[in-house]
C-alpha cells in the first residue's frame, strides 16, 4: 500500500510536521508492506507564491501564526474549497477593516484569488504519485487548505482514499468536517499512531471501521458515522517517535531556506500535569485528553540525540504542553554533559526555582514559555493558574539571571476581574522595564473549545457563537459551524477599554525601553551594590550595607509578606526588627523600583550582575571621588537606606 501524507499551508516552514512524522513511522513500522512519504505542500506553496508576487518570511508567518484568531490564513484557501476566486471577499473586507493594514488587505485578496490555481497544481502532483491513501493533517490554519486539496484530489481520482486528522479534527470538530465535506472519506479523531495503521488494515480488508475508536466513516448508504472517542489516551510507551526523512532535503531546495533556520520538533510528554488537577479556565490546548503521560528519561534523551545526529540540527522545539519536572534531574543533566550545543524551546510552569532554571539553561533549553499571562494574583486565581503575581515576576527576573529567553503573553478580559486589579500592576510597569516584556500588547481572551470557559457556562460565558471568521470562510449553517469551530465569540467580560488601554500603553513603553534598561545587583557579602539604568528612576547606583537591609534583600529573592520578612530578619540577626520598620523599607524600595508588590507580597527585581557589570561600576567609582555628603542626584555614590 502506498500512502502519501500531505502537509498543506499554513504549517510552519521552519520545522517538519510532528504529526505526519509520527504517522509515517507508525504506518511503516506497523505494516511492513506499506510505504509512506510526506509531501511538503507548505514548502511547495512558498516556492510557487514567491515566483508570482512579493511574498516573504514575515508574510508566511502572519498567515501561519499571527493571524490565527482573525482566521486570515483559512480564508485565503476558502476560495479553493468553494471553487470561487472571489469567495466572500466583501464579507472578509468588512470584517477585517481596521484590523489589517492596506498592504496586508491587498496581499490577502491576492493570495485568496490565486489559491485555487495552487491547489489544482498540487492535486495533480499528488495524484501523479499514484498513492492508495492520501492523508491530510489539519492543525491551526490548515483546515481549508487541507479540505480544498482533498476535494481536488477526489475530483481527479475518485478511487483514492482520503483521510484527515490533526488538532482541528478532535471530537465534534472532526465529525463536523466529515459529515459536511463528503470528499473526505475518513477522519481520524484523537491520537493517530494507533488508529491510522488500523485504518490501513481495514482498507485492505482486515477488520471493520466500527472497531477503531474515534474514527469517522461512511456506511453503505453514505451516511457519516462517528465512532465513540477513545476512553483513555495512549500510554507513553505507545507514543511513536517521528520520522522526518525528506523534510530537510526539501527545505534545502526551497526559497524558504533563505528565510529560516530549520529546527527539529521533539516530544517528551502529552497532556498537562497541572491541568489534570487545575484546568486553566481559558485553555483548550489538550483537547479531549488532559491526562499527563511522559516517555521514560532514557527514551526521551535517546530520541533527542538520535534526531540531532541524524539531521545535524541543534535547534529543537519541545512541543510538550508542560515540562515533565522529572526531566530536570534526569534528561537535562545528561544533555548538558552530552557535548551537544543544543538550543531548545520548552513550555514550563512559572514557579520553577532558579536552580531548576539554571539546569534548563545548562542543557540548552534557552527559550522558555512559562505561561505567565498576568502579574496580578487575583486575576491569576480566576484563571486557576496556581501561581502568584510575585512568582511570575520572579520568573522574569530569574530568567534574565540564568540567560533564558522568556516568551510570555499578557491576557485580560476574565469574568469577575476588576479595573482595580490592574491599577497597581500598571503603576509598577516602569520598574520592570529591564525584564523581558510580553511578546505583544495585552489581548482580551478568546474562548476556545475544550476550555472550562467553553464547557462550563456558569464560569461566565453562555450563548457562544462561532467566531466571525468561520462565517466568512465556510458555507455552512451556524449549527454546523458551532461543531467545526475552535474559537468562539463571547461578550466582553472583565476590565473596561480604558483600563486595557492604560495597560497596553504601559506595555508599549516597556517594549520601547527594554533594550536600554538595566537593573542588577552584586552581593559582596558586606554590601549589596545595585545598578540601575531605567527611564523612570533617576538614581544609578545604590549600596545596601546595614545588616537588616542585607538580610531583607536576600530574603526577597523569594516572595514574602512584611510580617514573614520581619520574623525571618529577626531570626537571622538575633535582633528584633519590627514590621513597621520593614514596611518603611519596602515602601522606600518600591519607590526606587527595586521590589515588586502584589497581594501583600514583595519580591526584589534585580538579577545578579555578571562580572563585567561590577567592573564597570568599580571603574566609575575609581574615576570620581565620593563626596562626604551622600546625594541621590550624584551617580556612583554610596547610598544606604537606614533600617532601625
Amino acid at each position: 500500500m502506498r500512502v502519501l501524507l500531505v502537509n498543506m499551508p499554513w504549517s510552519p516552514i521552519d520545522v517538519p510536521s510532528l504529526a505526519l512524522g509520527i504517522l509515517k513511522r507508525s504506518a511503516t513500522e506497523n505494516r511492513p508492506d506499506t510505504t509512506a512519504e510526506v509531501y511538503h505542500a507548505n514548502l511547495e506553496y512558498t516556492d510557487w507564491i514567491t515566483e508570482r508576487t512579493e511574498f516573504g518570511r514575515d508574510d508566511y508567518e502572519y498567515y501561519a501564526l499571527s493571524s490565527y484568531f482573525l482566521g486570515c490564513g483559512d480564508w485565503v484557501f476558502s476560495s479553493a474549497l468553494y471553487d470561487d476566486p472571489d469567495w466572500r471577499t466583501e464579507e472578509f473586507t468588512a470584517a477585517m477593516r481596521g484590523k489589517l493594514s492596506a498592504s496586508r488587505m491587498r496581499l490577502s485578496h491576492e493570495l485568496h484569488r490565486t489559491a485555487p490555481e495552487f491547489v489544482q497544481r498540487i492535486a495533480r502532483e499528488i495524484v501523479a504519485w499514484e498513492p492508495d491513501v492520501v492523508g491530510f493533517c489539519s492543525t491551526f490554519q490548515q483546515n481549508t487548505a487541507a479540505l480544498a486539496a482533498a476535494k481536488y484530489v477526489k475530483r481527479l481520482a475518485p478511487h483514492l482514499t482520503t483521510v484527515m486528522g490533526g488538532a482541528n479534527c478532535d471530537a465534534e470538530q472532526g465529525h463536523a468536517a466529515h459529515r459536511n465535506f463528503p470528499f473526505v472519506d475518513y477522519v481520524v479523531r484523537g491520537e493517530g499512531e494507533s488508529a491510522f495503521p488500523r485504518l490501513l488494515s481495514v482498507l485492505e480488508g482486515s477488520g471493520s471501521p466500527r472497531a477503531i475508536p474515534g474514527l469517522c466513516w461512511r456506511d453503505g448508504e453514505g451516511a457519516s458515522v462517528a465512532n465513540p472517542m477513545a476512553t483513555s489516551p495512549l500510554p507513553p510507551a505507545a507514543i511513536t517517535s517521528p520520522d522526518y526523512s525528506g523534510y530537510f532535503e526539501r527545505l534545502a531546495s526551497s526559497a524558504a531556506r533563505h528565510w529560516v533556520e530549520p529546527k527539529l520538533v521533539v516530544e517528551g510528554a502529552r497532556g498537562c500535569w497541572w491541568g489534570e488537577k487545575h484546568h486553566c479556565t481559558f485553555c483548550g490546548l489538550n483537547g479531549t485528553f488532559m491526562e499527563f503521560r511522559s516517555k521514560t528519561p532514557d527514551r526521551f534523551y535517546d530520541e533527542i540525540m538520535e534526531l540531532a545526529r541524524k539531521h545535524r540540527v541543534l535547534d529543537m522545539y519541545v512541543v510538550d504542553n508542560i515540562l515533565d519536572m522529572g526531566y530536570v534531574k534526569t534528561v537535562l543533566p545528561r544533555i548538558a554533559e552530552s557535548g551537544y550545543d543544543l538550543r531548545l524551546h520548552v513550555e514550563i510552569k512559572a514557579n520553577m526555582r532558579r536552580s531548576q532554571l539554571q539546569t534548563l539553561a545548562d542543557a540548552g533549553m534557552i527559550y522558555v514559555q512559562p505561561g505567565i499571562e498576568s502579574l496580578n494574583s487575583r486575576v491569576l486565581d480566576l484563571m486557576d493558574k496556581g501561581v502568584s503575581g510575585c512568582q511570575n515576576v520572579r520568573m522574569l527576573r530569574d530568567g534574565a539571571e540564568t540567560g533564558l529567553a522568556v516568551s510570555w503573553n499578557y491576557l485580560h478580559g476574565f469574568p469577575h476581574e476588576r479595573d482595580e486589579d490592574y491599577d497597581p500592576v500598571i503603576a509598577q510597569l516602569p520598574a520592570l522595564e529591564h525584564l523581558t516584556p510580553p511578546v505583544d500588547l495585552s489581548a482580551r481572551i478568546a474562548i476556545e473549545r475544550f476550555s472550562p470557559y467553553f464547557n462550563r457556562p456558569e464560569l461566565g460565558y453562555d450563548g457562544l457563537r462561532p467566531d466571525v471568521h468561520y462565517r466568512f470562510t465556510y458555507d455552512l449553517p451556524e449549527s454546523e459551524l458551532y461543531d467545526l469551530a475552535y474559537v468562539f465569540e463571547a461578550p466582553d467580560r472583565g476590565i473596561g477599554e480604558e483600563t486595557a488601554k492604560r495597560l497596553n500603553e504601559g506595555i508599549k513603553t516597556w517594549h520601547e525601553a527594554y533594550a536600554s534598561s538595566r537593573l542588577t545587583h552584586t552581593d559582596l557579602e558586606d554590601r549589596i551594590v545595585l545598578v540601575s539604568r531605567r527611564r523612570a528612576f533617576d538614581w544609578r547606583t545604590r549600596e545596601l550595607t546595614r545588616p537588616a537591609e542585607l538580610a531583607a534583600f536576600r530574603l526577597l529573592d523569594q516572595p514574602h509578606t512584611p510580617a514573614a520578612l520581619a520574623r525571618k530578619i529577626t531570626a537571622r540577626l538575633g535582633t528584633v526588627v519590627d514590621q513597621a520598620a520593614v514596611r518603611e523599607l519596602l515602601k522606600r524600595w518600591t519607590e526606587w523600583g527595586v521590589v515588586f508588590t502584589d497581594a501583600g507580597q514583595y519580591v526584589h527585581l534585580a538579577p545578579a550582575a555578571v562580572n563585567e557589570d561590577l567592573l564597570r561600576l568599580e571603574f566609575r567609582r575609581s574615576m570620581a571621588p565620593v563626596p562626604e555628603t551622600p546625594s541621590e542626584e550624584q551617580p556612583g555614590v554610596r547610598l544606604a537606606a537606614p533600617v532601625p
